[in-house]
């Protein structure tokens, strides 16, 4: 015997993700333009973070559109795992910028150029009001882990437009050009341990790992202690998407008669307790005999 309990989640995924990529697109080839004619590898590495971060846009789009299709006969859990795959993209695309922003930052110390400081620092002021929009935009919405990466993104051209007014300002002031690569090395530092953490969540998703914020101990002794319930075995605790926490273990019942209220009971623990509503419980009896009813007949010779 079977329980499910499904959620239906909202599409309040997909137009925050629009908004985010129209404004980002746009504001990007400014903020190119501005560093190539400046000379700042810090605007030039904040640009180069938006037009990434309208390709993550657009990736988590198309993810998020992807995960409001139901489920059919190939896909019987529906589409929602596309949005952790976008998540997976946009990690691994933000190492690849950190890294490729390091190996220029650290170039440009070793051969300094002229930088344009009056420029830098009000282009870096545009982009920032820019990225405080789009981040508010973003999180509005729910907060998937495609949300996340594409949050990530933006989070980083935050900070990259904050070390690009910095940058500006200090050589405006002072004439020392050596900030501009410095801070953005600060930059990818923070966005290094950000990406990270994304990788691991969505990693965690697909390999089926039990929630970081749950103990499968815990829960296995929590359902062993409702009333009716002799033991529990066979848990498994997994997540089928970002949002939806799945459960599934045979339960071991002294009187199987009174397994409908058993497992009203667990249902509303599991609810209460840990948040999981879609789950699958076998129930076992306590006593099995496992004499067959009726012997296997041999075949005629």
């Amino acid at each position: 015997m079977h329980e499910h309990a499904h959620h239906h989640h909202g599409s309040n995924h997909l137009k925050p993700l629009v908004w985010g990529l129209v404004i980002t697109f746009a504001f990007a080839l400014v903020e190119a333009v501005g560093g190539w004619i400046s000379g700042s590898l810090a605007l030039l590495g904040d640009a180069g973070h938006m037009v990434t971060d309208s390709f993550s846009l657009a990736l988590g789009a198309v993810a998020a559109a992807l995960a409001q299709r139901p489920a059919n006969r190939e896909l019987s859990f529906g589409w929602g795992r596309a949005e952790v795959l976008a998540a997976v993209v946009n990690a691994v695309l933000m190492l690849l910028i950190v890294i490729g922003i390091g190996i220029a930052a650290f170039q440009r110390l070793r051969e300094p150029q002229p930088v344009q400081g009056g420029m830098v620092m009000l282009i870096a002021f545009i982009g920032l009001l820019v990225n405080v929009a789009v981040a508010w935009v973003l999180h509005r919405g729910e907060q998937t882990l495609n949300i996340r990466g594409a949050l990530l993104h933006v989070m980083g051209d935050l900070l990259g437009s904050v070390a690009a007014l910095i940058a500006g300002a200090v050589i405006y002031f002072t004439g020392w050009t050596p900030i501009d690569p410095l801070l953005s090395v600060l930059i990818c530092v923070l966005i290094l341990f950000s990406s990270l953490r994304l990788l691991r969540d969505a990693v965690d998703v697909l390999m089926e790992r039990v929630p970081r914020e749950l103990s499968l101990p815990v829960v296995g002794e929590t359902m062993a202690a409702v009333d009716g319930v002799e033991s529990v075995h066979d848990l498994h605790i997994w997540r089928l998407d970002s949002r939806s926490i799945s459960l599934s273990a045979h339960i071991v019942v002294d009187d199987l008669i009174a397994w409908p209220k058993v497992l009203e009971r667990l249902r509303e623990t599991l609810h209460q307790r840990f948040d999981i509503d879609h789950i699958t419980l076998q129930p076992e009896p306590l006593h099995f005999d496992p004499t067959p009813i009726i012997d296997r007949v041999s075949p005629p010779k």
